[in-house]
C-alpha cells in the first residue's frame, strides 16, 4: 500500500515547517536512509530521511512552502508494484497550521428604557475675558494657526471658555472665521501624527517567532537578577598568544580565542559551585549531572546557542575546535536537535563587536547566562599606585528562583580567579 510522508517534529517546540528543498523528484527511487527534503524548522534548517523504500510517487508540498503543520502529509511513496493509481487515494494536501481559534463573545441584548432628551446647551462664550486676552491650549494655537482662523471667533468649551483641540477642530469643519492674510511666510504643512515613512514587511521566520516567544516569556515570568565582575585578562592574553604560537611546534591543529577561554572557565566554576547547573521547576529543582555549556551564535535568521557537552572534561584545543564547528553548522542551519536542545548555562559574548558590558536574558529552563563585554585598557589601582591593564565586564544574569544572589557572587568569584590566572586551567 502507499506510504505517506509526513511533516516531522525536528524540535520540541516545533508545530509547523517550511520545506526548503527536495532532495528527490517524482519518479526517483527511494530507499531507507536516503534523504528526501531539506525542512526549515524555528531552530535550523534539518534534513528529513526516508525510512521506507519504493518510489516518489507525489510530491505534495512545494519547495519554499509554509505553514505546514506537524503531522500532515508532505508526499507519497508507491511501494513495490504499485502504480500512480494509487496516488489519489493516499494524497493529501498538506494542512497548514491551525491559526489560534478566538471566542466569540456572545452579546446578551436587554430592554435599555429610552433615554429623556437631553436639554440643549447653551451657546458657548467667546473665548477671551473681555481684555482682549484669548484662552486657548498651545496646540489649539497652533491648529488654528495652521488652519489660517481666528481663534478669538472660537468659543471654547475648557475649563473657564478655554479654546481646546476639539474646538479647532469643528470650526475648520464648519468653516470658521478666517483670518487676513499674513505678510510672514507661511509654515509647511506637518505631517499628520504618528505617519510613517515608507518601509517594507519581511514576513517573520519560524525561528524568529520562536525566538520571540522564548524571550518575551523568560523577560516576563522570570525573576532576573544581574552581578557583574571587572577582569583582569592581561594574563589570559600572554598565554593565548603563547599557546597560538606552540600550535605548530606541538603539530597542534587550534587558534584559541579569549571565548574559548571563557568558555573553559565557566565550566571549571561550575564544577566548583555545581549549584548553578540548575533550572526551576514548579515541583522540584533539577540539578544536572553533567556540565554542558551553550555558546550564543549569530545567524542570519537569528540566535541560536549550540551545545559543547561534557565542557568540564574539555582541554582548550578541544573546545575551539569543537565551537568553530558548531558556530559553522549553526549559520549554515545543519545543527542536529542534541546539539542545540539543553545545556545547563549560557555564554553571550559581545566583546568582538566592542561592546563593553550588556546584560543578557536568561535561556529557559537555564537558570544563568553570563555576558561577555569587550576587553579593553583601562586605569587601575595596582598596590596603591595608578596603572593600566585590560579589564574585562562580565555580567551574570540569574533566575532567582533558582539561584540565590550569594551563589551567584561565589561562582563569579570562582570564574574570576580562573580568568585572572589562567595557567590554573591548563592543570
Amino acid at each position: 500500500m502507499t506510504i505517506q510522508v509526513l511533516m516531522p517534529a525536528l524540535s520540541p517546540t516545533m508545530t509547523e515547517g517550511k520545506i526548503a528543498k527536495w532532495l528527490k523528484k517524482e519518479g526517483d527511487t527511494v530507499s531507507s536512509g536516503d534523504l528526501l527534503a531539506e525542512i526549515e524548522t524555528d531552530k535550523a534548517t534539518m534534513e528529513l530521511e526516508a525510512t521506507d523504500e519504493g518510489v516518489l510517487g507525489k510530491i505534495l508540498a512545494s519547495e519554499g512552502e509554509e505553514n505546514i503543520a506537524v503531522n500532515s502529509p508532505i508526499a507519497v511513496i508507491l511501494e513495490e508494484g504499485e502504480d500512480a493509481s494509487a496516488i489519489d487515494t493516499a494524497a493529501a494536501k498538506p494542512a497548514a497550521a491551525p491559526a489560534p481559534q478566538k471566542e466569540e463573545k456572545k452579546e446578551e441584548k436587554a430592554a435599555v428604557p429610552a433615554k429623556p432628551a437631553a436639554p440643549q446647551p447653551a451657546p458657548k462664550p467667546a473665548a477671551g475675558n473681555g481684555s482682549g486676552r484669548v484662552f486657548a491650549s498651545p496646540l489649539a494655537k497652533r491648529m488654528a494657526a495652521d488652519a489660517n482662523i481666528d481663534i478669538a471667533a472660537i468659543a471654547g468649551s475648557g475649563p473657564h471658555g478655554r479654546v481646546v483641540k476639539r474646538d479647532v477642530e469643528e470650526a475648520i469643519a464648519g468653516g470658521g472665521a478666517k483670518r487676513a492674510p499674513s505678510r510672514a511666510p507661511s509654515r509647511a504643512p506637518s505631517a499628520p501624527p504618528g505617519a510613517l515613512g515608507e518601509y517594507e514587511e519581511v514576513p517573520h521566520t519560524s525561528m524568529r517567532k520562536i525566538i520571540a516567544e522564548r524571550l518575551q516569556e523568560s523577560k516576563q515570568t522570570v525573576p532576573h537578577f544581574y552581578l557583574t565582575v571587572e577582569c583582569n585578562i592581561d594574563k589570559l592574553l600572554e598565554l593565548r598568544k603563547e599557546l597560538n604560537a606552540k600550535a605548530e611546534i606541538v603539530d597542534g591543529d587550534f587558534k584559541l580565542s579569549v571565548n574559548d577561554f571563557v568558555v573553559r572557565a565557566v565550566a571549571l566554576a561550575m564544577r566548583k559551585v555545581p549549584d548553578v547547573n540548575v533550572s526551576w521547576s514548579e515541583d522540584a529543582m533539577r540539578h544536572y549531572k553533567s556540565i554542558d555549556v551553550s555558546v550564543a551564535v549569530a545567524t542570519e535568521g537569528g540566535l541560536i546557542t549550540p551545545i559543547i557537552r561534557n565542557t568540564d572534561f574539555k582541554g582548550l584545543a578541544e573546545i575551539s575546535n569543537e565551537m568553530k564547528d558548531l558556530a559553522a553548522r549553526a549559520r549554515d542551519g545543519k545543527l542536529k536537535p542534541e546539539e542545540f536542545q539543553g545545556g545547563g548555562f549560557t555564554i553571550s559574548n559581545l566583546g568582538m563587536y566592542g561592546v563593553k558590558e550588556f546584560s543578557a536574558i536568561i535561556n529557559p529552563p537555564q537558570s544563568c547566562i553570563l555576558a561577555v563585554g569587550a576587553g579593553e585598557q583601562r586605569p587601575v589601582v595596582k598596590d596603591g599606585e595608578l596603572a593600566v591593564a585590560t579589564m574585562m565586564s562580565c555580567t551574570l544574569s540569574v533566575d532567582h528562583r533558582a539561584v540565590d544572589g550569594a551563589l551567584g557572587a561565589e561562582f563569579l568569584a570562582a570564574f574570576k580567579a580562573l580568568i585572572e590566572d589562567p595557567l590554573v586551567m591548563l592543570l
